[in-house]
C-alpha cells in the first residue's frame, strides 16, 4: 500500500513538472519579439512565398509557358527521337537534338495525358496539345515580369515553430523543399505566432551562400537580390547555354585536345559543311592555329573576349575563309568524351568544332 501511494505521489509530481515545463515553453514562445514573428500577408511572408513558388520557366523548351511546368516524368518525341524526361537535367537531351541541325524544323510531340504544376503548386490534368496551349495562353509572355523570385534559393532543411493561443498547440515543422515552405506560409493565420528557427542559409544568383539570422535580414536580402539575375523567362533555349563559360575554360578545351574537325560550317546563309572534310585544326596557347590536310598546312590566329553568354571568339585563318569571323560562343559541350565548341554569328551562320579526346 505504501508503495502504491509513493507511486501516485511520484506520478503527480512528475505531471506537475511536465505541465510547468510546457507552460514555460509556451510563455517563452509567446514572448518572442514582434520583429521575429512571421505575420501572414506581411512583406517578408510574401517575399518568402514568392521565392518558394514553383518556377514555370525551367521547361519552356517543352511547353512555352512561364507560369507552369510539366510534372515529371514525361515522354516526348523530339525530331522523331523518343526522349523520356525524368528530371530537369533531361531537358538538355531535347535541346541537344534541336541543336544538332540548324537547317531543319524542330518539332516536339508530347505523350498525353500529362499534369501541369502552377506557381502555387496547383496541379491540372491536360489531355491534349490544344488544352496545353489554352493554359499557356493565360501565362505572361516572354520576359514579362511575373510574381516568382528566381534569383535566390533557400538551403534546406530548416524549421519553423508555431504557437496558436486559441488551442494552445505548439508545433514545429521541418521544410525539405519549396513546396512545403509555400504551403506552410499559405496556411498561417492571424492567430498563429510563427517563428523561423534561424540561422538559415540562402544561395544567391552567383552561386554564393549567405547565412541569415533574422526575419529583418531575410527581408532585406530577398528585396535586394530579387532582380539580380536574368530569370530567363523567354522561349529561346539557345541563349543561356554558356552561363558558366570563361576564356580559361574555352582555352583548356581547345588547347587540351589535338586535331579538332568541323562538322558545321555556314556563312552568309550558305552551307559549307563538306568544304573542310579531313582538315585537322590545332589551337595553341599563344593564340595561333595550325591546320593540316592532304599533306598541306595553313596557319592562323584565334583570340577571345568577354565571358558567359557574351563571349566572342575571333578566328582568322587566311587560307580558310569560311572559318573566319568574330563568332559568338554559343556553347561548350563535353558529353561522354564527345567535345563540341559551337560558334554562332546569327540565327543561321555557324561554325562548330568537334573532338573525341578525353
Amino acid at each position: 500500500m505504501k508503495a502504491t501511494i509513493r507511486f501516485i505521489l511520484v506520478f503527480i509530481f512528475s505531471s506537475v513538472m511536465i505541465l510547468t515545463s510546457c507552460r514555460k515553453e509556451e510563455t517563452e514562445f509567446i514572448e518572442t519579439p514582434p520583429e521575429d514573428v512571421l505575420q501572414p500577408n506581411s512583406l517578408v511572408a510574401n517575399l518568402l512565398q514568392r521565392t518558394a513558388s514553383n518556377d514555370g520557366s525551367n521547361d519552356n523548351i517543352l511547353d512555352l509557358a512561364n507560369c507552369f511546368n510539366i510534372k515529371l516524368p514525361v515522354n516526348v518525341t523530339a525530331n522523331s527521337i523518343h526522349v523520356e524526361i525524368t528530371n530537369e537535367n533531361d531537358y538538355y537531351l531535347v535541346e541537344t537534338i534541336f541543336d544538332e541541325d540548324y537547317d531543319d524544323i524542330d518539332a516536339l510531340e508530347i505523350n498525353f495525358p500529362i499534369t501541369i504544376v502552377y506557381s502555387d503548386y496547383t496541379e491540372v490534368s491536360i489531355n491534349s496539345m490544344s488544352e496545353l496551349n489554352a493554359n499557356a495562353s493565360n501565362c505572361n509572355g516572354e520576359n514579362i515580369s511575373d510574381n516568382d523570385i528566381e534569383c535566390i534559393d533557400f538551403v534546406y532543411p530548416f524549421t519553423a515553430s508555431k504557437f496558436n493561443p486559441l488551442n494552445e498547440l505548439i508545433s514545429t515543422e521541418t521544410f525539405t523543399n519549396d513546396n512545403e515552405l509555400y504551403d506552410y506560409i499559405e496556411a498561417i493565420t492571424p492567430d498563429d505566432i510563427t517563428s523561423i528557427d534561424f540561422p538559415i542559409s540562402v544561395v544567391l544568383s552567383d552561386d554564393s551562400q549567405m547565412t541569415i539570422n533574422s526575419l529583418t535580414e531575410l527581408e532585406n536580402i530577398i528585396t535586394n537580390e530579387q532582380n539580380s539575375c536574368d530569370e530567363d523567362d523567354d522561349y529561346d533555349y539557345n541563349d543561356d547555354d554558356c552561363n558558366h563559360c570563361t576564356q580559361e575554360l574555352l582555352e583548356d578545351f581547345l588547347t587540351g585536345c589535338q586535331n579538332w574537325f568541323t562538322d558545321k560550317v555556314r556563312q552568309d546563309n550558305t552551307d559549307y559543311n563538306d568544304v573542310y572534310d579531313g582538315y585537322d585544326f590545332n589551337f595553341f596557347e599563344d593564340g595561333t592555329i595550325t591546320v593540316f590536310w592532304n599533306m598541306t598546312s595553313a596557319n592562323g590566329t584565334w583570340s577571345t573576349e568577354g565571358t558567359g553568354n557574351n563571349m566572342s571568339v575571333l578566328i582568322n585563318i587566311p587560307a580558310l575563309t569560311f572559318c573566319n569571323n568574330n563568332w559568338s560562343l554559343q556553347e561548350i559541350i563535353n558529353d561522354n568524351g564527345l567535345n563540341k565548341i559551337d560558334l554562332r554569328l546569327n540565327e543561321e551562320d555557324r561554325l562548330r568544332y568537334r573532338n573525341t579526346c578525353n
